[in-house]
């Protein structure tokens, strides 16, 4: 079976409820900057040295197909009847997770560069990914209702994006501290 079908050579392309628009609307262009941020998630997540944090990632992943389907959706209510949706616990995870995080790891006082390890670094990527797709989210918005609980979710993601990143810079940076110790305690116990 192919593929491609041929539907979008005019400059078409089908939404989640079957409805015809053009590929370079505002929707179109909202869920397709998702799902850049969601292929850049999936990126980081492999670089991910947390465990924890590529679970958490792993989850987000599914979360933004709910949320890329319901933007891709005219009609809401047939979305609703045939999909997940994002909810308000899955805002409340990510807001756990920017809480919990932001209590755990050093206070920053200053601007930090965009990662410090690669996985920190694709995260930040996932930031200014994320950051886009909401300017475009908004835009969209004027003319579009969207439910409450899905603008809520998309203007938390670049916050608990960034401090993925944090959280990431500094696991690489205590397994780096770590894996020194160990490699002069190692050096000691030769030279005895």
């Amino acid at each position: 079976m192919a593929i491609y079908t041929k539907g979008g050579d005019q400059g078409q392309t089908s939404l989640f409820d079957g409805l015809r628009v053009e590929k370079d609307s505002v929707r179109v262009d909202t869920y397709g900057t998702f799902d850049e941020l969601n292929a850049n998630i999936s990126l980081a997540e492999k670089f991910c040295q947390s465990h924890e944090n590529r679970q958490i990632l792993q989850t987000v992943e599914y979360h933004m197909f709910y949320l890329q389907g319901e933007i891709a959706t005219k009609d809401t209510a047939k979305f609703l009847a045939q999909s997940q949706t994002i909810t308000a616990a899955d805002t409340k995870m990510l807001e756990d997770v920017i809480d919990r995080y932001t209590a755990e790891l050093p206070p920053v006082r200053s601007f930090i560069l965009p990662g410090a390890s690669v996985a920190g670094a694709q995260l930040h990527v996932c930031r200014t990914v994320c950051r886009r797709a909401e300017r475009s989210f908004v835009k969209l918005s004027r003319d579009v209702h969207f439910r409450p609980e899905l603008e809520r979710y998309v203007n938390r993601l670049s916050d608990f994006l960034y401090i993925m990143a944090r959280s990431e810079d500094y696991e690489a940076l205590v397994n780096d501290v770590t894996q020194q110790v160990l490699e002069i305690y190692s050096r000691l116990g030769a030279a005895r």
